[in-house]
């Protein structure tokens, strides 16, 4: 899932930043060790091994060996005076 702040950031970041067409927004994952598992996004063109899926015209691609760690996943982002970045929270 992708919260309407997380969407709104996204296509901020599409419009302004000159993401190259045929891009779309990559959800994965970094580590899945003893110190837990760390999330990460970016843009990136398709792979061959990317599930594809599209979340309020956003072209969003997820490799498959990481699906099972990002199933279920929210994304969100947050603007404060404390924080300004995207946020990831796995429901438990």
């Amino acid at each position: 899932h992708i919260t309407p702040a997380a969407v709104t950031e996204i296509q901020t970041i599409f419009n302004t930043k000159n993401i190259p067409s045929g891009y779309g927004l990559r959800v994965g994952v970094k580590g899945t060790g003893c110190s837990g598992t760390g999330y990460v996004i970016g843009f990136d063109k398709p792979g061959i091994q990317d599930n594809q899926y599209s979340f309020e015209n956003i072209p969003v691609y997820i490799e498959k060996k990481h699906l099972l760690y990002v199933a279920g996943l929210m994304i969100d982002f947050e603007n404060n005076d404390e924080v300004r970045g995207f946020t990831f929270t796995m429901p438990s």
